[in-house]
């Protein structure tokens, strides 16, 4: 039994010296060497980026050396090329400099008697005990720490039980991989919604997560990627997962603040940026202020919600602010107005309700003399859980055509008319109209004309059958 322990242990460490993929407390790597994943997607190594001779760890794809997809030491480069990647005692995962300084550690607190760090083909680097299988005994992984990139698999969001918080942080600059500027996170204030930040200034928004996909965001080719939403008592947060397919796709956000979705294009060797944004200036948060719908397609876009005008005449093109022509009037009856088609505003004062159904929420609104507007916070299913906004209404926008919107309900007094807001439904509707009533107007005039040949038709055969009479008795008279 000891001979067979021996021989398992003798034939894993040969193992684990030959794998290409795998860092022990005896096997490292210094700069000018590199990990390689099992299938040659990702490599780990030293790098400069840009103009920088700076160095830095991080993980690339194998076929786009330029493409770093992590860092490791983005605060605290490297000054010469002497750095070391290794395993200290019972686990941590360090990166050493000349002076055998630690510059960057893994920092975990669990001790383990045998401790790897592999390179997987997701790109996730693992630090782990080599006889603990599944992600349950990893002791740490790069996925938890996001750099600019949100590759397949990885987790956009918060772990409830450790407070932990997993998001993108921007380049300073394409020389320089320290933390920039711009932040693309999963907001749960309320209702999970994803934002892009300019330090903490929302930049742009996504309208809320209803079930099926965020309310404001791009569509775009899947190409076999299926978006994954978990939200429960342990995590919430989303990722998108690859299901054996052979198309590369990432996810980042600019060191100049732009959200991107990039595929791999084999053929020639380049990324397709199949998505960014910002795209147009109604992407903008806040870009027609409160109270204000943002609508690419009009000249001006922006223009005040039913029942509100902008707060200064001076600049109706792109209010400072829309506020309320009347205060509401919940005495004597207000109501709601449908429009279709919307990025939902931010959920700025808004409170949630998600186990009733959309007419309880019409209910439960017009009864609060607060509540401005209310909508689905599901759309799924036909429908349920309720949204209701009682400050100001921020950041709508107003979709066109490849973006999926949602049912809004503002709140204005009875007596007030529908507004044009929702103009496409109006001219729908206008075109209907009007094509019936042409067609109506076309079988009246054809039935006019029918009857009216008809009763010429009958007119000419009975005075053809008056003068045959006339000439019979005609003839008659000539007989006799």
């Amino acid at each position: 039994m000891g001979s067979l322990y021996f021989f398992s242990l003798f034939f894993l460490s040969i193992e684990l010296i030959l794998a290409a993929d795998i860092i022990t407390p005896t096997r490292f790597i210094r700069d000018g060497e590199t990990l390689v994943s099992s299938h040659e997607s990702f490599e780990l190594g030293f790098f400069s980026p840009g103009n920088s001779t700076k160095r830095y760890l991080g993980i690339w794809y194998k076929k786009s050396p330029e493409t770093v997809v992590w860092v490791a030491n983005r605060n605290n480069p490297i000054i010469d090329r002497q750095g070391v990647l290794t395993i200290i005692t019972y686990g941590n995962l360090v990166l050493l400099n000349k002076t055998k300084s630690i510059i960057w550690s893994s920092n975990t607190s669990r001790k383990v008697e045998n401790p790897v760090a592999q390179l997987l083909d997701s790109g996730n680097l693992v630090l782990k005990d080599n006889f603990s299988e599944g992600s349950e005994s990893y002791l740490w992984q790069s996925f938890d720490y996001p750099s600019d990139t949100l590759l397949a698999g990885m987790k956009l969001g918060w772990d409830l039980k450790t407070g932990v918080e997993r998001y993108l942080t921007s380049w300073k600059s394409a020389d320089d991989p320290s933390y920039g500027d711009f932040t693309y996170r999963l907001d749960i204030h309320v209702w999970p919604q994803i934002f892009i930040y300019n330090g903490s200034t929302k930049m742009l928004h996504s309208g809320p997560w209803n079930g099926v996909f965020f309310g404001g965001v791009p569509e775009s080719p899947n190409f076999n990627f299926e978006l994954n939403f978990v939200h429960d008592k342990n995590e919430i947060y989303y990722k998108y997962e690859s299901f054996n397919n052979p198309v590369i796709m990432l996810t980042k956000i600019t060191h100049s603040g732009f959200f991107q979705r990039l595929i791999w294009k084999e053929r020639g060797s380049i990324w397709d940026v199949v998505v960014s944004a910002p795209n147009d200036l109604c992407e903008y948060y806040g870009k027609c202020s409160a109270n204000g719908v943002c609508s690419i397609d009009k000249a001006p876009i922006c223009e005040c919600l039913q029942g509100f005008i902008p707060e200064s005449q001076q600049n109706q093109t792109s209010p400072t602010r829309c506020v309320r022509s009347s205060p509401f009037d919940c005495r004597s009856g207000d109501r709601f107005i449908k429009l279709t088609g919307l990025k939902l505003p931010d959920l700025v004062e808004t409170s949630l309700n998600d186990t009733v159904s959309l007419q309880e929420c019409e209910s439960k609104c017009l009864k609060n003399c607060s509540c401005k507007a209310y909508a689905n916070s599901i759309v799924s299913g036909g429908g349920r859980g309720c949204l209701m906004w009682s400050g100001d209404l921020i950041d709508i926008r107003k979709h066109v055509a490849g973006i999926s919107g949602q049912d809004f309900y503002i709140r204005v007094r009875a007596s007030e008319q529908v507004s044009d807001l929702n103009e496409n439904r109006r001219q729908k509707i206008i075109v209907a109209v009007l094509v019936i009533s042409g067609i109506l107007i076309f079988f009246s005039l054809l039935f006019c004309i029918w009857k009216k040949t008809t009763k010429k038709g009958n007119s000419t055969q009975h005075l053809l059958i008056v003068l045959l009479k006339k000439k019979g008795i005609a003839e008659a008279n000539i007989l006799k």
